[in-house]
């Protein structure tokens, strides 16, 4: 039979409780095997059942009550890093986010905690109850703070960190450098020179935590682009971190919070012009926020929400940047973050503004489009297959002979720093938005 038959004919969910799924959606896979080349772990294990195509046949055969949802088939869907990359890669629009996250959060349902089972009680809790408040996360990483000032922490790495399980480990090797954090920003920040926009700042939790200094580039290169900033006090986390975790009603409680932080009402709408995302993950997250709220007093407020999020890179291309005029003489390459550019759709604008910088001389990275490792939570859940990805992108990095890798999200960040001052620690990894503003600033 046909797939156009077959979308006449089956239910929307034709598996009774079974994952909240539109059938449909996952008819329009074609099978046609372009997805894999652009799979990340379907390169690295080479295993069909690894790839996009296979994992929606897995799906489907489980929907269809043709196949059992057990271990096996849980841990080839376990392993997917959401990245979708297949999404960038397919010819048939195929949804994949949506197919997966849904089939995530049933198998949650059937085994409730199931997600973050690979995980000891510390990393649930900073994953739950820490991670997700800038307040909690800031609080929790001063003690580690105060360690690499004072240099014990470098101490505590060569002597009982090495004795220390293996997630202990994971962990600490995942913090980058920590910069002062700049406590709070004025809820309102005047734009230098003309006014051109007035947006709203989305901080996030994580991001502004561990790189508090790339949340203070993002402010001064919106104001020296004539733009009023405006952040709003009452901000929550995207609810990506809950999201992923298949737990769905956080998700949601997070997603409504943040749309009556940042005034989505029909009389408030038009306060702004743009909401600013300087973080991919969390990006992409509040686009979905139509999705994830659809059906709810809030879907509204979550449409128009989405209708003004935007990437920093992508609304400064489409304003007009104003042009560095500091240079940076090093060559420079950029990776590019999945929920980027897979989920959000965005190559070119980070790009542009780099291409900007005097003296910068930008070089491509291969394998850009391909997925480090980090995935949100996914270094922490599934730590060996997101080392490979690491080793694998680090190793692409210097195959360049850069001396900078720029980037747009704070999971990326830590994930290629970590990996690279293993082997190549002089090679600076910062965001996009930290390059822009050296070069209008003159700091590095």
């Amino acid at each position: 039979m046909s797939a156009i038959a077959e979308k006449t004919t089956l239910p929307v969910v034709a598996l009774k409780n079974g994952p909240k799924i539109d059938y449909e959606l996952v008819l329009d896979c074609v099978h046609c095997g372009l997805c894999t080349s652009a799979c990340p772990t379907y390169v690295e294990t080479g295993n069909e059942a690894d790839s996009p195509r296979g994992r929606i046949y897995l799906m489907r055969n489980v929907i269809d009550g043709k196949l059992e949802l057990d271990e096996t088939v849980k841990g080839h869907l376990d392993l997917c890093l959401n990245c979708r990359a297949c999404e960038t890669a397919c010819p048939s629009g195929v949804q994949y986010g949506k197919l997966i996250e849904p089939f995530r959060a049933h198998m949650e349902e059937l085994e409730p905690g199931r997600s973050l089972k690979s995980l000891n009680w510390l990393q649930r809790r900073m994953m739950l109850n820490i991670f997700p408040s800038r307040l909690r996360t800031r609080l929790a990483l001063a003690p580690t703070r105060l360690m690499q000032w004072t240099g014990v922490d470098w101490v505590l790495r060569n002597t009982l960190l090495k004795l220390a399980p293996r997630s202990m480990r994971e962990m600490h090797g995942m913090l980058p450098r920590l910069k002062r954090h700049y406590g709070s920003l004025p809820e309102v920040l005047p734009a230098e020179g003309k006014k051109r926009a007035r947006v709203a700042l989305f901080l996030g939790c994580v991001a502004d935590a561990i790189y508090p200094e790339t949340q203070i580039a993002t402010a001064r290169v919106l104001q020296k682009n004539g733009c009023e900033v405006w952040i709003p006090r009452s901000q929550q986390c995207c609810g990506a971190l809950h999201y992923h975790s298949a737990m769905e009603p956080e998700a949601r409680e997070l997603a409504a919070a943040n749309c009556t932080a940042f005034g989505m009402t029909p009389a408030e709408a038009d306060g702004v012009d743009a909401i600013i995302i300087n973080a991919a993950g969390c990006g992409a997250m509040i686009k979905d926020y139509a999705h994830l709220l659809h059906g709810t007093k809030h879907e509204e407020a979550a449409q128009k929400f989405v209708a003004k999020a935007k990437d920093i890179s992508d609304f400064l291309v489409a304003l007009g940047p104003i042009a560095p005029q500091h240079p940076l003489k090093m060559k420079a390459t950029y990776h590019d973050a999945c929920h980027l550019r897979h989920a959000q759709q965005i190559a070119r604008p980070p790009r542009q503004l780099l291409e900007m910088i005097p003296g910068l001389e930008l070089v491509a990275l291969p394998e850009s489009e391909l997925c480090c490792g980090a995935a949100g939570s996914y270094n922490l859940t599934q730590p060996d297959m997101a080392e490979k990805l690491g080793e694998r992108k680090v190793a692409n990095i210097r195959a360049t002979g850069a001396q900078a890798v720029f980037m747009g999200n704070v999971g990326c960040l830590m994930q290629v720093s970590r990996h690279l001052k293993k082997v190549a620690p002089d090679i600076w990894v910062a965001h996009t938005i930290d390059a822009l503003w050296a070069s209008y600033s003159g700091e590095k």
